[in-house]
């Protein structure tokens, strides 16, 4: 008996076309695959790129709050560094002490401020220092930017701001009318480094009642 392996055309196109299809579905699902994991780094990336857009945008947003601070916040940090100063000029202070007692008619004896204790150490530094004028003010006062709190003491509860004592006391040889001492007090209280008197002591003079000598204890704040 014999087997005819031969195959018709109609059989021929059969089987070519049901291996046409297999091929397109194996295609398909190589395709369906690759657009798959495509997509999907396509998607991670995507994801990536909008988390550092938002961050970004959360900088930016924080940039322009931090301007916005700045522009507020400038005005204050400029009145804060015109009323604090940075320095204890010494020689300042006093020239605008004796200015401030000359346009009130009022005779001072001496101004003094603690004594400064550089180079000294124990009881070697003297309790005060007195100053007179601004030159002899001007010579006590020099010294090198490391020593900048020497005679300064710490204001408590503010961080960085130091506290240096004037005592100023008026010629008990010249006692002033009560007016012209008011007017003092009022100008020393409009400067920015005497802006605060602690403590203030009175004396009448024994022949006119209506004249008196003070002495005046003025906290000049310091921020250096």
């Amino acid at each position: 008996m014999k087997i005819n392996l031969k195959l018709n055309p109609s059989q021929r196109l059969y089987y070519l076309l049901v291996g046409l299809v297999v091929l397109l579905l194996a295609g398909l699902v190589a395709g369906t695959y690759g657009t798959n994991q495509l997509l999907s780094s396509h998607a991670e990336t995507l994801t990536s790129l909008k988390a550092k857009s938002l961050a970004l945008s959360q900088k930016q947003l924080s940039l322009v709050k931090a301007k916005q601070e700045i522009a507020v916040y400038a005005p204050l940090l400029k009145i804060t560094q015109t009323v604090v100063p940075e320095d204890k000029d010494q020689a300042e202070a006093v020239r605008e002490i004796v200015n401030i007692a000359a346009a009130n008619h009022v005779s001072l004896e001496s101004i003094d401020f603690p004594a400064s204790t550089l180079g000294l150490t124990g009881s070697g530094a003297s309790s005060t220092a007195s100053t007179t004028t601004p030159a002899s003010s001007s010579a006590s006062s020099a010294s090198s930017a490391g020593n900048k709190l020497s005679q300064l003491l710490p204001v408590k509860n503010i961080p960085g701001v130091y506290d240096l004592l004037i005592t100023v006391q008026s010629d008990p040889n010249k006692p002033v009318a009560y007016d012209s001492f008011i007017g003092f007090l009022s100008n020393l209280e409009h400067k920015r480094r005497t802006a605060q008197i602690s403590t203030i002591t009175l004396q009448p003079s024994a022949s006119n009642r209506s004249l008196l000598s003070f002495t005046l204890t003025l906290n000049e704040y310091i921020k250096p």
